[in-house]
């Protein structure tokens, strides 16, 4: 399937159609807040480093829990347009907090609290991407997952180079949560217009039948535990890639702020477009093939951004970063839905858990690799670790066209 082919069940789809804007706004509203955060929290409000890694911290542990949470009482229930009409009335509140009273109390309640339990939003929009996406051929249903995910990587690409140019012309920092405000105010509009009425949908979506602790327990299943650590560990690759550029650049004579720019652009320009040539792809290899793959191009591009930080050469990696980018951003996402094939929501909330997982998992090795022998060395774990889980997860499935199917 091509990716021009890919997009005309979002256009043509009112349900898809809804979920392909929301995931540009909230892409918007995230590439908008989340690089600025830390520098507003302490420039601007005053916070210590300590401060604001405590909120981070708890943004973290709130982000998971509401999203397994919601994720469950969602397939409980089928109540998916309750969910995400709360989730996003705290992205309103988070953003309209800051806005209308400007504090370092605003702030905190906000990003450690509001905005995290927002972000549930996020599994929630994929859940009903896959669910709207049943009623199409199979051999769209794949495109459709992958040209999702394409669409909230979009913004970062329009959203960063608009705030760049705004800032260099004198606008206040703090402009940003007004813009937020906006974009959070209108998903709550569109999802309170146009999401699917609960029980009244065109594809079944029967309820669970099951506990808050039966399903807890389905999740807990060892099968998929260690499929998400192994998505965890290769997300890992990508958050220390983000950690690493900038302190890499800074150590290179002749590197500095806007080298850095220049190569997350080059990165992230390329990513998008073959993001949404994947489908295309996605229909002749299984799932974990395409994450193996990726994986591999990935850590060749983390493992010699330090080695030829210095060089001319280190403008290919780029190339690297994209290609593998493309499929480690997007098949997980489908892959974790599988696991619980039958449990949208809460296959939705497994990628909460990998991402934290991810977080964790590139924090140690930054520490590990950092204690050792500098960040070259950092680097080189982390590529290492990702490709080692991404083999992992190649031969537990390797046999299966997807993810295996845990759920009853």
């Amino acid at each position: 399937m091509s990716a021009l082919a890919a997009y005309k069940p979002l256009v043509k789809d009112p349900a898809l159609l809804l979920t392909s804007a929301l995931m540009v706004l909230f892409g918007a509203h995230v590439a908008s807040l989340l690089p600025q955060a830390s520098t507003i929290a302490v420039t601007i409000f005053g916070l210590s480093d300590g401060a604001y890694s405590r909120i981070l911290i708890a943004a973290s542990v709130i982000a998971v829990t509401t999203s397994v949470g919601f994720g469950i009482i969602a397939d409980q229930r089928a109540n998916r347009r309750a969910i995400a009409l709360l989730s996003s009335v705290f992205l309103t509140i988070g953003s309209g907090l800051v806005t209308l009273h400007p504090s370092p109390v605003t702030f905190v309640l906000a990003h450690a609290v509001f905005v995290p339990l927002a972000s549930t939003l996020f599994g929630q929009l994929f859940a009903l991407g896959r669910l709207a996406a049943s009623v199409h051929p199979k051999r769209e249903r794949e495109a459709i997952q992958s040209s999702l995910r394409a669409l909230f990587a979009v913004p970062w690409l329009a959203v960063l180079p608009v705030w760049s140019l705004a800032f260099g012309a004198g606008v206040d920092l703090m402009a940003i949560y007004p813009v937020c405000f906006c974009l959070a105010a209108s998903v709550l509009v569109l999802t309170l217009l146009f999401w699917p009425r609960d029980g009244a949908t065109r594809w079944p979506d029967p309820k669970s039948g099951l506990s808050f602790r039966q399903s807890l327990t389905e999740m807990a299943d060892w099968r998929i535990l260690v499929r998400v650590l192994a998505l965890g560990a290769i997300n890992g690759g990508v958050v220390l890639y983000l950690v690493l550029i900038g302190l890499v650049f800074a150590q290179v004579p002749g590197r500095g702020a806007g080298d850095v720019a220049i190569y997350a652009a080059i990165t992230a320009g390329l990513e998008v477009p073959l993001m949404l040539m994947v489908p295309a792809v996605s229909m002749r290899m299984s799932r974990v093939t395409l994450i193996l793959i990726g994986t591999l191009l990935y850590s060749v591009h983390l493992a010699c951004i330090p080695v030829l930080a210095s060089s001319p050469a280190l403008w290919v990696l780029p190339v690297f970063g994209a290609l593998g980018g493309a499929f480690i951003l997007t098949q997980p996402m489908a892959y974790l839905q599988e696991l619980l094939s039958a449990r949208p929501g809460a296959g939705a909330s497994l990628l909460a858990l990998q991402k934290l997982i991810g977080d964790v998992t590139s924090a140690t090795v930054f520490a590990l690799g950092a204690a050792l022998a500098g960040y070259g060395v950092v680097a080189l774990l982390g590529a290492a670790l990702a490709v080692l889980a991404a083999a992992a997860l190649y031969l537990m499935d390797r046999r299966k066209q997807g993810g295996p199917r845990y759920s009853a």
